[in-house]
């Protein structure tokens, strides 16, 4: 059973002190003694205490909240990966007293949302999502003074502030490896929108590995799109609809890949035997069952995995580091992607093997076949 939480009240009582101590004691005010900070800490531990985050706004002069800002618009990051994030990082700002506050900006207006954060101090620091190779959200918050740690980062002068990203390039190009190795040489790319910098640096990887390979790029065969689980539909029907079909594919996320089964299967084809698929996996909690046991529909895809929950805990906490000693110099997490082999890649398989795919017309989903 989980125990009672206490209010401040109540802990001052156990203490023997006033409230105005035990609060100044949780928030570092140096005039508390550190014997008194230590039994303070101790007992808050002890009895289950959580501060309040607007009790300790008032004690600290710190709105004691973060700030996530999300652009409305086509390619809004309001999906699994998003709410996931928002999740891990909840979990590391309760546990400090901090809340979130999620703010939907049209697009163009992300400056004045911003300024507004800031000016009227409702935040704290800033997490900022989704980065563009060329992103006008950095130099704008270095602008206003605001902490802010970035999920990702971007192709500009990456020193000059602080984040956390996964090795993008290198997990695409491993994964290209691995195809190749099995002996794939016709590889399609269902890739992320690419003005984004992780969708960038997963096609740099893709096709720096196929160069290294000896093996020509095929537009017709590489996608950019919102992940979705319909893009990865009519991408299949497409790299499907043509004379070489490709042998093997990479996807950025488990969603369009998804779509991608659902494709197979009413081709009549099988993951691995008739396409080996490999997937960029944010393990995200939404196929996850209690008893963390995978679903068939995870477990079965080999994938570059690394989990989108616990990058945001280690960014939720670089954003508090930031903010509770501010000037300190810029922090950089590159993470590495762990290949799993599941069953959805295999041996390619000789020619003439394939089994013809029904024709089914052309695709209609939103997406582009990127052009060399």
């Amino acid at each position: 059973m989980a125990r009672e939480t206490i209010n401040l009240r109540r802990l001052a009582e156990v203490l023997g002190v006033s409230q105005t101590t035990v609060s100044r004691a949780l928030n570092g005010f140096p005039e508390v003694n550190e014997a008194t900070r230590a039994r303070v800490v101790e007992a808050a531990r002890r009895l289950n205490y959580r501060p309040s985050a607007s009790a300790a706004s008032l004690a600290t002069g710190k709105a004691r909240t973060i700030g996530h800002v999300v652009t409305l618009g086509e390619h809004m990051m309001m999906n699994p990966h998003f709410t996931d994030f928002l999740a891990g990082a909840g979990e590391v700002y309760s546990r400090y007293g901090y809340e979130f506050l999620l703010r939907v900006a049209a697009p163009g207006d992300e400056a004045d949302v911003y300024r507004d954060l800031v000016s009227r101090g409702r935040v704290d620091g800033i997490v900022v999502h989704g980065p563009l190779t060329v992103d006008p959200r950095i130099p704008f918050l270095k602008s206003l003074g605001v902490p802010f740690v970035v999920h990702g980062r971007c192709g500009e002068d990456p020193e000059s502030y602080s984040w956390l990203d996964v090795d993008n390039r290198r997990a695409f190009m491993r994964a290209t490896e691995f195809l190749t190795d099995l002996g794939h040489r016709r590889i399609a790319l269902v890739n992320g929108i690419e003005a984004m910098n992780f969708a960038d640096r997963r096609r740099q990887g893709y096709e720096s590995a196929l160069a290294a390979r000896g093996i020509a790029l095929d537009p017709s065969i590489m996608f950019s799109a919102d992940m979705v689980e319909p893009y990865g539909y009519h991408a299949a029907k497409e790299m499907f609809s043509g004379s070489g079909p490709p042998t093997a594919v990479l996807v950025s996320s488990i969603l369009p890949a998804m779509g991608i089964m659902r494709a197979l299967a009413e081709m009549g084809l099988r993951p691995a035997a008739d396409l080996s698929i490999i997937v960029f996996d944010d393990c995200l909690s939404f196929l996850q069952p209690a008893n963390e046991t995978r679903p068939q529909g995870i477990s079965y895809f080999t994938a570059m995995r690394s989990s989108i929950r616990q990058a945001a805990r280690r960014v939720a906490e670089l954003l508090l580091e930031q903010i509770q000693a501010p000037g300190g110099k810029p922090k950089h997490e590159l993470w590495e992607a762990e290949l799993v082999i599941g069953q959805t890649t295999g041996p390619h398989a000789p020619a003439g093997d394939l089994p013809l795919p029904a024709r089914g017309g052309e695709a209609q989903g939103r997406f582009r076949t990127r052009s060399a």
